[in-house]
């Protein structure tokens, strides 16, 4: 389709683009689009074909216990000693002949050795068959840790051997089991058993001492009222700040703003940095860390969202301030399209966290999006639409126009439509697709508005009457402070058929429609009172009767045209009788 450009008929208006390069882009995305979904459906079928070509290999690989990767054997090792099941614990283990016998002793030492001092985290441990392989250790070994015990550190490290029954497995090596009764001989007290009562460390609640309760909860209650309490300190400064109140006022906006998303951020970081001291065992860490690190993430959004919020309102604010209105709507669509990411990627990283695969989630959105392009291409449309309207500066969130004879303000510019309040005060939704095949006419963009008007005097006006009304309209013209000068004008412009025709034209120095309204009053009244004290006076409507004369005593008067109604009403009461009674010859 032929790109065309439209511009309002004031001379003013902006160009508006017509959207064939909305339907090429639209285009451009659906075959994007539908390329991603080939690579991963291609993906899905090396995967598979992989998969089928190899049965005997996967067949042997599977270990019942999941011991293929270093992860899957450190979780199931924890897991085990944990329900008190050493006998599944020891097959985690590579234990020599003469540590056989203290199979159950070690699994229960090294597991409180874990429980203790295990900080790292268990995303980064390997989760590959083959382990880290850049870990600088022979291809068979993997190092986890390390475990900070006074000023010793341990590492513990796993060997990967070929089991006859489970193919290649991860084990903990029998170097690392042969340190651990020194290590756990030389553990001391955690400071919660230094400082609480015994009888809290003896009362176990859910399998947990009751004072490792209390101390988890003061880990959330004491940072929490510490933050809250700075947070009313600063508040209470702010309200007493000298200077200016409205930026005073501003200032505690913000603040009031991100008070309370900062205080959750904060205490949830403050938190789960305490957790690691509070004697937890590993595997309830594991599983209360990625509920507190879900929380840290939607709390983390919130306050991401508020920035946001503050940040663009005063960018917005700023633009509006220098007229740049089309620059603020578009920093509100940024704004939106920034939110949606964040909440997208707030998703992902939750997903992460609770163990989905996220590339699967990712091949589905790639595959889903086909289907999206096909079945909402209108919908794409808009959306591209929507962008482009903003990045052209057609159109702004305020201002006046008529889109395809509608006129009203724009309320709202979205990712799909334009909200325009028409003068009946309804709220009309226009697509922004729709917008690409229609004439926009933005009345903000212009900074003057034009006054014209065709005046008629009646005839009778004498020359010097004439020349008197223009002389009289053209100072008025040139005395009014808000009409343009240069361009304004009053011009005889023909003896028409019935009156005599001036034209007035004149810009208005204003962009505000009521304004102008009040100001073309004022200018008529003023070209009325000049017509008046010249001594002439606007044409009246007038009409002309033809009587037909049917005797003979009038045969020789085919036609006679009387005179106009204006003309018989300002010669009074005679001229008034021979109408009625040509009018009545003429019945």
């Amino acid at each position: 389709m032929k790109l065309q450009r439209y511009r309002s008929n004031t001379g003013n208006g902006k160009p508006i683009r017509s959207t064939a390069r909305f339907r090429w882009t639209g285009s451009l995305v659906l075959v994007l689009l539908i390329w991603l979904a080939v690579q991963a459906a291609g993906q899905v079928v090396k995967l598979t074909s992989s998969q089928a070509q190899t049965p005997a290999a996967q067949e042997k690989a599977a270990d019942p216990l999941g011991r293929s990767t270093p992860r899957d054997a450190f979780t199931g090792f924890v897991r085990a000693v944990h329900r008190d099941d050493f006998v599944s614990a020891a097959r985690f283990m590579q234990v020599t002949a003469k540590q056989k016998p203290n199979t159950e002793v070690l699994a229960r030492e090294l597991s409180q050795l874990m429980d203790r001092y295990f900080a790292e985290s268990l995303t980064r441990i390997s989760n590959s068959p083959a382990g880290d392989v850049e870990d600088g250790l022979p291809l068979d070994r993997e190092r986890l840790g390390p475990l900070k015990i006074g000023d010793k550190k341990f590492e513990i490290i796993l060997v990967r051997i070929d089991d006859p029954d489970s193919g290649l497995i991860w084990l903990i090596s029998s170097d690392t089991l042969a340190q651990v009764p020194a290590l756990h001989g030389a553990m001391g007290k955690t400071w919660i058993e230094r400082r609480m009562p015994e009888g809290w460390l003896n009362h176990h609640f859910l399998g947990i001492p009751a004072a490792q309760w209390a101390a988890w909860f003061m880990a959330i209650c004491i940072p929490f009222l510490l933050l809250w309490l700075v947070s009313c300190l600063i508040l209470l400064l702010l309200r007493r700040m000298p200077g200016d109140l409205a930026r005073r006022n501003l200032v505690e906006s913000w603040f009031v703003s991100i008070r309370w998303p900062s205080i959750f951020v904060s205490t949830l970081a403050i938190h789960i940095g305490s957790v690691y001291f509070l004697g937890f065992s590993l595997t309830f860490r594991v599983i209360y860390l990625r509920f507190v690190i879900v929380l840290l993430i939607v709390s983390l959004t919130w306050l991401l969202r508020r920035m946001l919020a503050l940040f663009s309102e005063r960018a917005r604010v700023s633009m509006s301030r220098r007229g740049q209105a089309g620059t603020a709507s578009l920093i509100l669509l940024g704004q939106r399209v920034i939110n949606v990411l964040i909440i997208v990627v707030a998703i992902f990283l939750v997903l992460t966290i609770t163990g989905v695969d996220t590339k699967t989630a990712v091949a589905g959105i790639g595959i889903g999006g086909v289907a999206l392009a096909f079945g909402a291409q209108k919908t794409v449309e808009n959306l591209l639409g929507g962008v482009f309207l903003l990045t052209d500066k057609a159109l702004a969130v305020g201002d006046s126009c008529c889109i395809s004879n509608r006129v009203g303000t724009v309320e709202d510019i979205t990712l799909r439509s334009v909200r325009l309040r028409t003068a009946e005060q309804s709220l009309l939704s226009i697509p922004a697709g729709v917008l690409s095949q229609a004439n926009i006419e933005n009345f903000a963009t212009r900074s003057k508005i034009v006054a014209q008007a065709n005046l008629r005097l009646r005839y009778g006006t004498t020359a010097e009457q004439l020349k008197s009304v223009l002389d009289g309209i053209h100072k008025v013209l040139l005395e009014n402070p808000k009409i343009e000068p240069e361009t304004a004008r009053i011009r005889l412009v023909a003896f028409g058929e019935r009156a005599i025709e001036l034209e007035l034209f004149a810009y208005v120095l204003t962009s505000d429609y009521l304004q102008f309204l009040c100001v073309r009053e004022d200018l008529l009244l003023q070209v009325a009172a000049v017509v008046e004290s010249s001594g002439s006076g606007f044409a009246m409507p007038t009409q002309f009767i033809y009587l037909e004369s049917r005797t003979g005593a009038d045969a020789n008067v085919a036609e006679s045209p009387l005179l106009p109604e204006s003309y018989v009403s300002q010669r009074g009461v005679g001229a008034k009788s021979v109408a009625k009674a040509a009018n009545k010859r003429a019945s």
